[in-house]
């Protein structure tokens, strides 16, 4: 929902972009000169261990075995924020922002398999302690259970990316499919805030001199009457809210942020977490709520 840079900085120098596909969706890293082979291989190595990590999508993966046996999964260091934010959410919206969706979305028909044939009735979303009662260097799951970090893990995968380029370059752009960070320049990059009805409209613009932003809307992954933000608390698609935005100083965060508030106001995640955050939301009745800030403009 968040579109690429609609203009690029203007900083010495041509950009180079470098576009392929990751996870499921197309990237693109913009910097003033291509990476170098090392930069290109330690990406794409980060990406590969992400994947068989966390995917859902394939069966080799540590999800997949932790969603067909209990048992003791090692953590790689490199994780544990991830985990660790999807607890904090967890707690600040009353269990609502869940990593137990996985289930209930194959039964509804976005599995493996892409049917998108919904199933006549789909499994609840289990409580956190019921199915995973440690998280400290390893996963303890107790319960097989789908483990589903959509809601923030395309943004954790983003600043892992962001982590390398940085080695290799103080300017660039890391875009997962809207999801993106900006490193700190002086002239800001714009961009579209894509209207959740049509892509080929913005609702607005926002101009972001470094940090990130991300996006989430019921519009952009939707079968029969489902989407992909599940309300734990009733096994079925969220109705008040139909897009997001959220800028932060992480991708991961923002990412984080941008599904909770389906479930939370901005006001009570504030309080909650203690975290910064600038945001849309627009509700399906056509309201919008947002914080103002320089850079940001909505369309009437």
């Amino acid at each position: 929902m968040t579109r690429p840079p609609s203009a690029r900085p203007t900083e010495p120098g041509a950009a180079s972009d470098w576009v392929f596909d990751a996870l499921g969706t197309q990237w693109a890293i913009t910097v003033p000169e291509p990476l170098p082979a090392s930069a290109v291989e330690a990406v794409e190595a980060e990406l590969d261990r992400i994947d068989v990590t966390w995917s859902r999508f394939r069966d080799d993966s540590l999800v997949a075995h932790a969603s067909r046996e209990a048992g003791t999964y090692p953590l790689a260091a490199s994780d544990q924020p991830l985990i660790d934010w999807y607890r904090r959410l967890y707690d600040a919206t009353g269990g609502a922002f869940s990593p137990f969706v996985g289930q209930t979305l194959a039964d509804a028909g976005y599995g493996p398999g892409y049917s998108l044939n919904p199933a006549e009735s789909v499994t609840p979303v289990p409580a956190w302690d019921d199915v995973l009662t440690g998280y400290r260097g390893a996963l303890e799951v107790v319960a097989p259970t789908m483990i589903d970090v959509g809601a923030a893990g395309k943004g954790f995968a983003v600043d892992r990316v962001a982590r390398i380029v940085a080695e290799y370059t103080d300017t660039f752009i890391v875009d997962g499919s809207g999801d993106m960070v900006v490193s700190e320049r002086t002239t800001p990059v714009r961009i579209a805030l894509e209207h959740p009805a049509d892509p080929m409209q913005a609702i607005g613009v926002v101009e972001l001199a470094t940090g990130a932003i991300c996006a989430s809307a019921v519009t952009r992954r939707s079968w029969a009457d489902w989407h992909h933000v599940v309300d734990p608390r009733t096994s079925r698609p969220t109705v008040d809210v139909v897009a997001t935005w959220v800028v932060a100083a992480s991708t991961m965060i923002a990412d984080g942020l941008a599904t909770a508030l389906f479930f939370t106001p901005a006001d009570e995640l504030h309080d909650r977490l203690g975290i910064d955050f600038r945001f849309v939301t627009i509700f399906a009745d056509g309201t919008a709520d947002y914080s103002p800030w320089p850079g940001l403009e909505l369309f009437s």
